[in-house]
């Protein structure tokens, strides 16, 4: 069992499979209550980081029609899973995805609408730094959304931290801070009324949304 919950991290061979799996079903409902939280908005350009199974890069491809989407993450075996739930997607060049590390994003400089990160911020090395690489490839009141299953202060949380290795769970506070070190702005936090899932959004620049 503990090897099986390490592929949260870098999903790899079958157990990486069966994690992503277990994850794009899993992690639906929380991604979805995730994105609700995004209004009024028509990006053209989207990063989707920690791509993992490619089921949210499917929902955003819906839910913006016109927007071209790139997803990333550092498993191989995430960025094959994710081609193929977007295969149409990616004939149809709407979807681009990629396999590299949130420390050195592949995008050029403001050069994104919106970027997002379901349940992956857990094993960004160095937060404030990470979320300072994806402020620079924003653009001007560009929107960073950051969604959780973890507030940091749950039960399951913490257990889970003691057993898969690298994983912080990471409180609204810690979030808010290191979004505000790393240049954003206009930050607001949606924490579920009945479960300790956690929603951060954050501009790049002084704009209030």
């Amino acid at each position: 069992m503990k090897n099986y919950l390490q592929q949260t991290q870098k999903p790899d061979g079958l157990l990486g499979s069966l994690m992503i799996s277990s994850m794009n079903s899993h992690h639906a409902k929380l991604a979805d209550w995730g994105m609700s939280h995004l209004v009024n908005i028509a990006p053209d350009t989207i990063e989707e980081l920690g791509c993992g199974g490619g089921r949210n890069v499917k929902v955003l491809l819906r839910k913006y029609p016109d927007a071209k989407i790139y997803a990333l993450d550092y498993s191989a075996l995430s960025v094959r899973k994710t081609m193929q739930t977007n295969r149409r997607a990616i004939l149809a060049k709407r979807c681009t995805v990629i396999q590299g590390s949130i420390t050195i994003l592949p995008f050029p400089s403001e050069s994104m609408d919106l970027a997002t990160a379901f349940e992956t911020i857990y094993f960004w090395p160095d937060l404030t730094e990470c979320f300072k690489e994806v402020y620079r490839t924003l653009k001007p009141e560009g929107i960073f959304l950051i969604c959780n299953e973890s507030d940091g202060t749950d039960e399951m949380g913490k257990k889970c931290e003691t057993i898969i290795d690298g994983m912080k769970c990471y409180s609204k506070q810690d979030i808010e801070t290191a979004l505000q070190q790393a240049g954003f702005s206009s930050i607001r936090t949606f924490h579920h009324q009945k479960k300790p899932w956690l929603t951060v959004s954050a501009i790049k620049g002084d704009a209030q949304k």
